[in-house]
């Protein structure tokens, strides 16, 4: 009797062990499992890969929403795919934000380094790290902000590709806020200015050099024509 009472003690503990067992490997139903397990990205990882790994992440704010304290709300929205009404429309919108001082240029210049430079570079030439000449992980040269084409652009519809993205570049909406994004808008626009100047004062400089050069050399042949 005594040693059936300790066999089915020995059952009963081997059946509980293997229940319990079986319990710890099975987690059953968990509240909210996206908050307690991390789903990373890489920074510049494009949207179409986030998104088939099931991660919906725009870098956008929630549409119709203003941050608290924000400044000058932006009232026109992102085109849909395939239209260009907005970015035209942008076109009208001037920069609202007073143009800034010496001290405020060099917070602008600040905050464009931080976020623009990796791809436009500190020259804002196109030439950034991720570009490098062509040696950098993108393949494609990024926009030069003091060339001709961007330096004829409004302000408006640069703040626009700042805040929705420009092809290749991703949106900013979200990581700067209006009066900033507006600051690096005038920033941009000090910097265009600053290339023309430089490129009138060198094609102005050819100029002389070439009409000193053809006035002696119309000397010269005027003391020919003497002799």
């Amino acid at each position: 009797m005594k040693k059936l009472s300790v066999i089915s003690f020995v059952l009963i503990a081997v059946f509980f062990i293997i229940s319990c067992s079986d319990v710890r490997r099975t987690r059953g139903r968990e509240y909210m499992p996206d908050m307690a397990y991390s789903r990373a990205y890489e920074t510049y990882a494009p949207h179409e890969l986030l998104t088939a790994a099931g991660v919906n992440y725009t870098a956008l704010p929630v549409a119709g929403t203003i941050k608290r304290g924000e400044l000058f709300p932006f009232s026109i929205s992102k085109d849909n795919d395939g239209d260009t009404i907005n970015y035209v429309a942008s076109r009208q919108v001037l920069n609202p934000v007073l143009t800034p001082d010496s001290g405020q240029l060099k917070e602008s210049e600040r905050m464009f380094l931080i976020n623009c430079a990796i791809c436009h570079g500190t020259k804002l030439d196109g030439n950034g790290p991720l570009y490098n000449d062509g040696k950098g992980p993108y393949s494609a040269a990024p926009k030069n902000l003091v060339g001709p084409d961007i330096s004829a652009m409004p302000e408006g519809q640069i703040f626009y590709s700042i805040t929705y993205g420009k092809g290749q570049m991703g949106p900013y909406g979200s990581q700067l806020s209006t009066s900033q994004r507006w600051k690096i808008v005038h920033y941009i626009r000090s910097r265009q200015q600053a290339a023309k100047t430089a490129a009138g004062s060198t094609a102005s400089a050819n100029v002389s050099d070439s009409t000193i050069t053809g006035s002696k050399k119309g000397g010269a042949d005027l003391s020919k024509a003497k002799k």
